[in-house]
């Protein structure tokens, strides 16, 4: 196979074989990023110390390497639960491949070539992998079916594997220049190539993300098989005849796959809440590279669907743990709430695209809002302890099936740890993108970062203690003088914005008179926004500095009255991050405190708690059980903390939504 010359990066347009379409903005890869920071650069050094490793090891004693292993013998028993273990090999590979690209590491590349080896001989000759039935084919997994992709639609999970095989194998060629996990990828991809297509097998994927795999090398390739085969996979859905439409069962009608109309037609998420946001991303990157604007007005459609409706207060989707899925619009309930860290990410990948097609601040700011909050409480700061849901409270008098009140440290279905492997050390990537002379910052991290703009070397300098401090300082250093456009985000919520929609708002907006302050060189600016960027564009002359203060103030958050669960309560915010009491700092309980309209709040940055956080602190009524078993109500110290750090001191209570009165009372029996 001839050498690929690699031009860009997993979503730069300019890829060895020139691409007509793309998306209009364009994303800097995370290598050109090196961050200086003490919120996240600590976190991808755990992910990398600890988290990475752990999964290996785990993906060892559990026996997801041993299938491989059996497979490429073709002889033993299939030793892990579900057909798509496989994958969790893929994605910390993954993760590990982002980690080798920016902290070379001989003993670890070792280790992952020894497992890409282990998986190459897995493979069957014409690109087939799937170890759940190449270890003993006359006895595949229940889910798998008698012959292959027999069951893609519902439980095989056959191209699933596939399209994180892919994922993995781009990084991991992207990280190293190697191709021996790429060739496993490409020999996979040309067999499905193959099998499935218009005049060929037709199906939907039952768990998309084979499509975004697809993309991804196509875009190593140019090969525009791989693009045609994801853009027929995403047009498969609808078509299926099997399904009963009358049917309110997400199942039997196909909703749960995404799968009951064309996605065309579709204008609200539906079903498995991490399926639905893979698909809802290639389709963003189908449209993008082929300019089909049907898939691009769908998702528009879906995603003010989910803004509006769908999402709770701290970024999370999939509301229902019934088939780990979106409920109706504005079932967003608090003691049932699934949650799962990986529709989180998904999430992330999603927005992200969103943004690169659109160019508007608002989708950085819902990816903001699920990366500080919804995506990071998903790992505990030990970097091996992990929640699959992420709960909205925690009461002693109450505890749903599908909630959990301690992390685990692996999972029959691991899904989440390994997704949570390959996400955190790509993040620097979602900071900075560029348009022709636009370049915009997206995310505040303290950093430095290098571009190429007018055909001239920018460096960019980010000082700040984001996201404690509103304090943003940018420091522009070009090769030259040079004329462009800089575009800073200003966050929605330093604007009066909880969310970019009436789901939630900030109570008693008119009292907030702080506003963003921009100075270039030591003054003041006027600038212009444009959707919802600060544009500040002048001739950039090398140690120019930009300050931008951001309000830290805490805010008040109040639900649509449509959202039953959340009438009469009220969240708290500061900057990007939502806060949470948790029972170490409250009395040992949490679900008997009241927050009303006269508290009010201070902030106070802690070190030595929880790895450093500020906690917000105030006096507030408590509803307490006296000696006499007398129901009364005693002001008491109260504190938060922010809702990613809960659950790293114990097992108790956790509120995210406090009632700001009295109106009833439950009575528990012991």
């Amino acid at each position: 196979m001839k050498k690929i010359l690699l031009l860009a990066l997993l979503f730069s347009g300019a890829t060895a074989h020139a691409q007509q379409k793309d998306y209009p903005i364009q994303a800097v890869d995370f290598t050109r990023v090196k961050l200086a920071d003490n919120f996240w650069l600590p976190r991808i050094e755990i992910n990398r110390t600890v988290t990475i490793p752990a999964s290996f090891e785990r993906c060892e004693s559990t026996g997801r390497v041993k299938n491989f292993e059996m497979a490429a013998k073709k002889q033993g028993k299939f030793c892990t639960t579900f057909p798509f273990d496989d994958t969790d090999i893929y994605k910390t590979i993954e993760g590990a491949s982002f980690s080798l690209a920016v902290h070379p590491d001989a003993k670890l590349q070792a280790y992952v070539d020894s497992l890409i080896a282990i998986v190459a001989k897995a493979q069957e000759p014409d690109g087939y992998l799937y170890t759940a039935r190449t270890i003993d084919p006359t006895k595949p997994h229940a889910w798998a079916g008698k012959e292959r992709w027999e069951k893609e639609r519902e439980l095989s999970h056959e191209l699933y594997n596939a399209g994180h095989l892919y994922e993995a194998a781009a990084a991991h060629y992207l990280a190293t220049k190697k191709r021996n996990l790429l060739d496993i990828a490409l020999k996979n991809a040309d067999l499905v190539c193959s099998v499935f297509g218009p005049e060929k097998k037709h199906v939907a994927p039952g768990h998309e993300i084979v499509e975004m795999g697809l993309v991804k090398l196509y875009r190593i390739t140019g090969k525009k098989e791989y693009l045609s085969t994801a853009k027929f996979f995403i047009e498969e859905r609808g078509h299926y005849n099997g399904y009963d439409p009358n049917s309110k069962d997400v199942f039997k009608n196909g909703s749960y796959w995404q799968d009951d109309k064309p996605v065309n037609n579709q204008d609200e998420a539906e079903g498995h809440a991490v399926r639905a946001g893979y698909l809802y991303s290639a389709m963003a990157d189908v449209a993008a590279l082929t300019g089909d604007d049907s898939l691009l007005h769908a998702i528009d459609k879906i995603w003010e669907n989910v803004v509006e409706k769908k999402m709770y207060v701290q970024g999370s989707v999939g509301a229902i743990g019934d088939g780990e899925r979106f409920g109706g619009n504005y079932e967003l309930p608090n003691a049932t709430a699934y949650n799962e860290t990986c529709a989180a990410i998904a999430n992330v990948y999603w927005n992200y695209r969103m943004f690169l097609l659109h160019g508007d601040a608002k989708y950085m700011d819902i990816l903001e809002k699920s990366l500080y909050n919804g995506l990071i409480s998903g790992v505990g700061l030990d970097g091996k302890s992990f929640f699959y849901t992420n709960a909205m409270q925690i009461k002693n008098s109450f505890l749903h099936k599908d909630m959990e009140a301690t992390r685990s440290g692996w999972f029959e279905c691991s899904c989440c740890p390994t997704n949570l492997a390959r996400l955190i050390p790509s993040i620097p990537g979602y900071m900075y993108a560029q348009k022709d002379d636009n370049l915009y910052i997206n995310l505040f991290i303290a950093s430095n970062a290098n571009f190429i703009i007018r055909n001239k070397n920018v460096q960019v300098s980010q000082q700040n203690n984001y996201p404690w401090d509103g304090t943003l300082t940018f420091t522009i250093n070009p090769q030259n003088t040079t004329t462009f456009n800089l575009k800073v985000r200003i966050p929605g919520w330093a604007n009066n914005e909880a969310i970019p929609s009436t789901l939630y708002q900030f109570q008693n907006n008119a009292a907030t008179t702080s506003k963003p302050v921009i100075k270039v060189n030591g003054v003041a600016v006027n600038y212009s926004m444009e959707h919802g960027y600060a544009v500040i564009g002048k001739a950039w002359k090398k140690n120019d500095k930009v300050e931008v203060t951001l309000p830290m103030e805490v805010r008040r958050v109040v639900a649509n009255e449509k959202v039953k669960d959340d009438i009469g309560k009220i969240a708290l915010q500061r900057g990007p991050l939502m806060y949470c009491a948790e029972w170490p700092d409250n009395n040992g309980k949490t679900s008997n405190i009241i927050i009303p309209a006269s508290a009010t709040f201070t902030s106070e940055f802690k070190p030595e708690l929880l790895n450093g956080v500020m906690v917000l602190k105030s006096e507030v009524p408590a509803i307490i059980v006296n000696n006499s078993e007398n129901v009364v109500t005693v002001q008491q110290p109260f504190t938060a903390i922010p809702y990613y750090s809960w659950a790293n001191r114990g097992k108790g209570e956790m509120m995210l939504w406090f009632p700001e009165a009295v109106k009833d009372i439950d009575l528990i029996a012991k």
